[in-house]
């Protein structure tokens, strides 16, 4: 299998690296990260300007009909960068549902204005007690007039105080639907995760929604979705763990102990080798995972390669960054060194839209 990008995809990994290493520098973040909104409106439409935010879409809306593997280079940019604003919340989560369920009339009104950056989306879905299991929703959605009335609350939901409409799950008579909400009707608890990004809870009380594809038919869609997601979450930490190793080699050259510096250690370039032998083989996996978020032969193959992969990930992203901060040693805990907050990253990586058990149970369930 041929792991390289090919020219517009490395084209636009280059284009983005270049401008996520200028203007989005660790120091740089750190100003984003203390602002008040957590994220940067001018980095978002500059990644509008990019075509980044259109990437995905089809053409017929101002996309440029790309995939997860068109993706790839974008993601391991920003896991480098380790980038706060809600991309992934909105290409990867929000608008796809309505890109992939929607009415021609709703995407219509709503993916041209993703794709020019001027709409941000959350998905709303997570519920207490819920873990990974996807199905388990009580929020409840009632028929009122045209429209519908949902009431509940959702939590953990990524890109929440950014979002300007949600995409929420709720019960109705016919089983688990989705439904577009404006920002309006909800109310949304703010709070900054581990990994410094911004999320919330949000509730809804007979909110008025307009109905995403069919009633009672969410489920399957769900599941595309959040494998797609899922897999441009395993491609960010790829490039989370590229850094990892890069920085770690670079402080192994330097550091100075006994008068010699310490990657002169046999040991610790043992340790080293095995850091990028892991970045590899989750670099290989997050390739399968792209390549089957796009191309599976049916939702069964898709799902198999995917959670074979997120476990792969997982596992490699807790090794390389634990072994990245011991490495570095106490320094590489402070706040001042980049590397303790791609450790952060990571770990949320780990467990994010599923952890290695969860996985596991998936796979063998398939």
């Amino acid at each position: 299998m041929n792991f390289d990008y090919n020219e517009e995809q490395q084209l636009l990994a280059d284009s983005v690296r270049r401008f996520l290493s200028k203007d989005y520098g660790f120091e740089a973040r750190r100003k984003i990260v203390a602002s008040k909104d957590g994220w940067s409106p001018a980095v978002w439409s500059q990644l509008a300007e990019m075509g980044l935010t259109g990437l995905p879409f089809s053409p017929d809306y101002g996309g440029f009909g790309g995939g997860a593997v068109d993706l790839m280079g974008v993601m391991e940019a920003a896991g480098d960068a380790m980038l706060v604003e809600p991309y992934l919340a909105t290409v990867g989560l929000g608008a796809q549902f309505v890109a992939r369920a929607g009415s021609d009339s709703l995407k219509k009104a709503i993916l041209p204005a993703v794709v020019e950056g001027k709409l941000k989306m959350a998905f709303a879905h997570t519920e207490k007690g819920a873990r990974y299991n996807l199905s388990k929703v009580d929020a409840q959605a009632k028929k009122a007039g045209s429209g519908w009335e949902i009431t509940g609350e959702k939590f953990v939901v990524l890109g929440a105080p950014a979002a300007d409409m949600f995409v929420v799950s709720a019960k109705t008579d016919k089983g688990l639907s989705l439904f577009l909400i404006k920002k309006e009707s909800a109310k949304v608890k703010a709070y900054v995760t581990l990994d410094e990004q911004r999320a919330g809870d949000v509730s809804f009380s007979k909110a008025q929604g307009e109905l995403i594809g069919t009633e009672g038919g969410a489920m399957p869609v769900i599941e595309e979705v959040m494998d797609f997601a899922t897999a441009l979450i395993c491609a960010e930490a790829v490039g989370a763990m590229k850094f990892a190793c890069d920085t770690t080699l670079e402080y192994l050259k330097t550091r100075k102990q006994f008068g010699v510096t310490i990657g002169t250690f046999q040991a610790l370039q043992h340790r080293m080798v095995d850091m990028y032998v892991s970045y590899e083989q989750a670099k290989s996996m997050a390739c399968l995972a792209a390549s089957k978020a796009d191309g599976a032969t049916d939702a069964k193959d898709r799902a198999r390669a995917i959670s074979a992969a997120k476990i792969k990930i997982s596992d490699n992203a807790r090794h390389i960054s634990q072994e990245a901060i011991q490495l570095h040693g106490g320094m590489g805990m402070t706040e001042e060194m980049k590397v303790s907050h791609t450790f952060r990253r990571l770990t949320v990586i780990a467990q994010q839209f599923g952890d290695a058990d969860h996985h596991l149970a998936r796979f063998a369930s398939l």
